[in-house]
């Protein structure tokens, strides 16, 4: 522990090189101006967006993500600056001090020292309370990772008949989310529309290393190697600047960290010093991801192999083309640094040793290389040794890593985990859209309007989710609920939102409930479970393909008209609301707060039969006066869209017959899963676990006095009787 100790720090104040510019497409909207919370930046956007405030949301949008580029980028200079901040030098060995411990107060007083220098020069950069000011929680971090800010950046853009821009944003939203199929369609008309210049289609967050190495590896392929080295020395010297870049993010706050330490199982072990150094693992382990983040490219899964080494054998192959020997050795040499035994670098280092001519020692590898691979190695013997004696773990993103530096006992586990790394083979390349779509879509179903045709955002009607049978299957089970007296949720006879309709409800575990008591058929109750998830699955592949959803809550719906009640009817079945937020039409804000649903993300609509007259759905406006579009039910129609403010909706009135539906709602949260689901669905298997257990009389039960039948339905009854929770319904 003494030896891991006084390595601790070993790496942390090495200076790291200067940082690069600014992403393009995000100049400061307030030169001068100390940085705001992002989170709270974004949340102001999203609030002027669901608002129809457009100006207002880009400005708020673009200012989110200008001050997290900024909170990045003071990290790094701090970084920087602090480390070669004088007194903050670390002590000398322990072996070179007189007395034992002698070096532990050094190396603490380094420690303060660095401590304070950070804090004065963040509040410096970042105003008062520096980066603690702007901590930004894990589900925005994770929303700016996948680029969200520009999805809703594209539309407002749109909004404001600034097309360019909208192209821009869309196409990089695109770029990291290529699996996103509403995205696609938006590309798509984007480059139909006549106005939108080509130059427009411009990846506004690409990081600089990605499109200096584009561009070499273009002008390579044209045999134009003089034009191509600047680019792919850019492209190395980005690289390396990019990777310092997420090095000094794995230094931020505590709480950025908490992700990593429950990924590496190297969670507080109690102490001060097995903090210490629990914590210094974690940063560490951070760092040494930075190489895979560095070479994985946007919207990708994994990274490029060995990308550092592929630069320098590039370099030195273009060098040579244009009989730069010197510079070709210099790059060769540092390919020898990761792979000493690579036999194609050792032959071209001779050819060109041999066309100098001449001995050159002075030539060495390139000083840059040489001292990221001894930090690197550096880092990986601590981790190593750590993962060795502390029953930590660790990951090695590097195939160079040599042996030596592993131990012995590590090596044999450790080698059987690198043999089986998905990114030493090359990712298997997306099928055509049209294929990809017939998977996603299911058999059958169709996309019949998009939320450009529904003048809105994420909205989407497809249809084709039932066969006529299956539709028949549902209403009936509908009708033998409704007969049984099962009405969920709501105790009348008359809706809960007009006195001029019967409401049925009918949930899932209330399904399977009457269904084993003889109720109603056990097909129907099954298919509602089948129906849900399928509707889940679609919903999630076209609205959110690489961040899962559950089901929150799935109500089985019917609207009757009363006959006698529909003359000079002037009220709507359901009134316009938003729901995950309460709509407030005069302002036109959406307040995401309780009463609502705020855990609510997309919300969809199965319709299961059309002959009724009235019940249209309809989209409006914040002020819930504008009708923007309207769908008509038809059997095996979703209607599905996100659940905020964006999307207002109601229901026109049911003037004539029983319109039945299935409403449900899905969450990116998974602690707001519906458990009734699951109950429903164990409930359901009950039957057919019990047929196979008298198949086996021969067996005897376990369970000397097993409970009745009959009581452990009550109880599943009794539970069901609990006062219920009033649900919004479309």
């Amino acid at each position: 522990m003494l030896r891991l100790l006084h390595l601790l720090l070993l790496l942390l104040l090495l200076p790291p090189p200067p940082g690069t510019a600014e992403p393009p497409g995000l100049a400061a909207l307030s030169p001068g101006a100390h940085p705001q919370a992002p989170d709270l930046l974004y949340a102001d956007g999203l609030r002027a967006y669901a608002a129809g405030a457009w100006a207002a949301a880009v400005a708020l949008l673009r200012e989110a993500l200008r001050s997290r580029a900024e909170l990045g980028r003071a990290r790094r200079d701090c970084g920087g600056r602090c480390a070669a901040e004088p007194g903050a030098a670390l002590p000398a060995a322990p072996r070179d001090l007189p007395g034992p411990g002698a070096w532990e107060p050094l190396l603490l007083r380094a420690a303060l020292r660095r401590a304070e220098c950070l804090s004065h020069c963040a509040a410096r950069r970042l105003g008062p309370g520096g980066a603690a000011r702007l901590r930004v929680g894990g589900a925005v971090r994770a929303a700016f990772r996948r680029r969200e800010p520009y999805n809703y950046l594209q539309r407002a853009y749109y909004q404001l008949k600034k097309l360019d821009l909208a192209a821009a944003a869309a196409h990089t939203f695109f770029i990291a989310n290529p699996k996103h199929l509403q995205m696609r369609e938006d590309m798509a008309k984007y480059r139909r529309m006549s106005g939108i210049r080509l130059e427009s289609f411009r990846d506004l967050e690409t990081p600089p290393h990605w499109a200096a190495y584009d561009s070499g590896l273009e002008l390579l392929g044209r045999q134009e190697a003089g034009l191509a080295l600047p680019r792919l020395e850019e492209a190395l010297q980005e690289s390396l600047a990019q990777m310092e870049s997420c090095r000094a993010g794995c230094e931020g706050p505590e709480e950025q960290q908490r992700e990593e330490e429950e990924e590496e199982g190297t969670g507080n072990q109690g102490g001060l010093y097995e903090a210490i150094a629990g914590h210094w693992i974690r940063v560490l382990q951070c760092r040494q991801r930075c190489v895979g983040d560095t070479a994985t490219r946007p919207g990708r899964s994994f990274p490029v192999p060995d990308f550092l080494p592929s630069q320098l054998r590039r370099l030195h192959e273009a060098h040579a083309q244009v009989g730069n020997l010197s510079q070709a050795m210099e790059n060769v040499l540092s390919v020898l640094l990761f792979y000493p035994e690579d036999e194609a670098a050792k032959e071209a280092l001779n050819q060109y040793q041999a066309q100098l001519g001449e001995p050159r020692p002075a030539l060495g590898p390139r000083e840059d290389i040489r001292q990221y691979v001894l930090r690197s190695l550096g880092e990986k013997r601590q981790l190593y040794y750590a993962m060795e004696h502390l029953g930590t773990s660790f990951k090695d993103p590097d195939p160079w890593t040599p042996t030596a530096f592993i131990p012995e006992r590590l090596r044999e586990k450790l080698r059987e985990d690198q043999e089986q790394r998905p990114w030493d083979q090359e990712p298997p390349q997306p099928k055509p859209l049209t294929d990809w779509k017939d998977v996603l879509l299911l058999e059958g179903v169709t996309l019949t309007q998009d939320a450009r045709q529904l003048n809105g955002s994420e909205r989407a009607v497809l249809d084709g989710l039932l066969t006529p049978a299956e539709c028949g299957v549902l209403l009936q089970l509908a009708k033998d609920a409704a007969e049984a007296g099962a009405r969920s949720g709501y105790r009348g006879r008359r809706s809960p939102h007009t006195p001029h309709e019967h409401f049925d409800g009918l949930t899932v575990l209330k399904a399977a409930q009457l269904a084993r008591a003889g109720a109603v058929g056990t097909q129907g109750a099954k298919l509602l479970l089948e129906v849900s998830e399928r509707v889940r699955t679609l919903t999630q592949a076209y609205f959110s393909p690489e961040r899962p959803l559950h089901l929150s809550f799935t109500h089985l719906v019917c609207r009757s008209a009363i006959e006698g009640e529909q003359e000079q009817r002037m009220d709507l079945s359901h009134p316009v609301h938003a729901d995950n937020c309460i709509l407030d039409p005069d302002t036109g804000e959406c307040w995401r707060e309780p009463p609502a649903y705020t855990y609510r993300d997309y919300s969809g609509l199965l319709y299961l039969n059309d002959d009724f007259q009235g019940g249209d759905l309809f989209f409006t406006e914040p002020n819930a006066l504008t009708v923007r579009a309207q769908v008509r039910p038809r059997c095996g129609r979703l209607v599905a869209f996100s659940s905020g403010g964006e999307n207002p909706h109601g229901v026109w009135a049911v003037t004539r017959g029983r319109r039945c539906a299935l409403a449900l709602w899905h969450t990116w949260a998974s602690e707001h899963k519906e458990q009734e689901w699951t109950e429903a669905k164990e409930l359901l298997q009950e039957p057919e676990e019990k047929e196979d257990e008298e198949e086996e009389k021969e067996m005897p039960s376990r369970d000397p006095s097993p409970e009745p039948p009959s009581h452990r339905l009550q109880r599943v009854q009794d539970k069901s009787e609990e006062p219920p929770r009033v649900r919004e319904e479309l």
